[in-house]
C-alpha cells in the first residue's frame, strides 16, 4: 500500500510505514513559516484535534481545583456509586478510571502536587471501600499496590515525597489494620524510601 505524507517542501512516498518527523525537522519547518502561517496551523490543529483543544483550554484557563474535584468524584463513584434510582448500584472498583485521569493530568501539565493527591486519593478511597466490604479479588490488592508504587515513584521524581509522607504512612497502617495479603509489599516500599 502506497500513500503520501505531505510536507510543503518534501513529498514522501513510503511503503506501509508511517514517517515521523524529527523534532529538529519540525523546528526547521516552523522557523520557515511566517507568523500568519503559524497562527493558521495552530488554529487548524485546535479545531481538528480534541487533545490540542483540551490542552489550550487548560493552558488559558487552568481550573485545577475544578478538575481535581471532578476527578475525585469519578474515582469515588467507582467504589461508592451514587444511587440514581431506588436500587443501589454495584461498585465497579476500576483502577483504570484513576489511571486515565492521572495520565490526562500529566499530559496537561497539572501541578505535581495535584497529581500526587489524586494518586493517593485513589488508594485511600479503595481502602475506605475495603474497610466496609470484604474484597476477595487478588487483582484488587495487586492493582492498589501498583498504584502505591507508582505514586511513590512519582513523588520522588518530583521531589515532593516529604509533603505526602503522613498520607503514605497512613495508607500503610490501614493495609496492616485491614490485613491486606500484600501489606508487606507496601511496608517494603516505605522501608526503601526511609533508608
Amino acid at each position: 500500500m502506497i500513500f503520501e505524507v505531505f510536507n510543503p517542501k518534501v513529498i514522501y512516498f513510503c511503503n506501509q510505514k508511517t514517517l515521523i518527523m524529527s523534532k529538529r525537522d519540525l523546528k526547521k519547518y516552523l522557523n520557515d513559516l511566517n507568523k500568519k502561517q503559524l497562527e493558521a496551523q495552530i488554529i487548524e490543529l485546535y479545531e481538528k484535534f480534541s487533545a490540542i483543544k483540551t490542552y489550550y483550554d487548560f493552558v488559558f484557563n487552568p481550573k485545577e481545583e475544578k478538575l481535581l474535584q471532578e476527578c475525585k468524584l469519578k474515582i469515588s463513584n467507582e467504589y461508592f456509586p451514587i444511587k440514581t434510582s431506588g436500587r443501589p448500584k454495584k461498585p465497579k472498583m476500576r483502577r483504570s478510571v484513576a489511571q486515565k485521569y492521572i495520565k490526562h493530568f500529566i499530559l496537561l501539565g497539572v501541578d505535581p502536587f495535584v497529581i500526587a493527591d489524586v494518586m493517593l486519593y485513589n488508594i485511600e478511597i479503595a481502602l475506605a471501600f475495603s474497610a466496609e466490604r470484604l474484597v476477595t479479588q487478588e487483582l484488587f490488592y495487586k492493582s492498589m499496590f501498583n498504584s502505591f508504587e507508582q505514586a511513590v515513584r512519582f513523588m520522588i521524581a518530583h521531589g515532593i515525597l516529604n509533603e505526602f509522607k503522613p498520607r503514605i504512612t497512613a495508607i500503610l497502617n490501614k493495609t496492616i489494620q485491614q490485613k491486606w495479603y500484600n501489606k508487606q509489599d507496601f511496608a517494603a516500599i516505605i522501608e526503601r524510601i526511609e533508608s
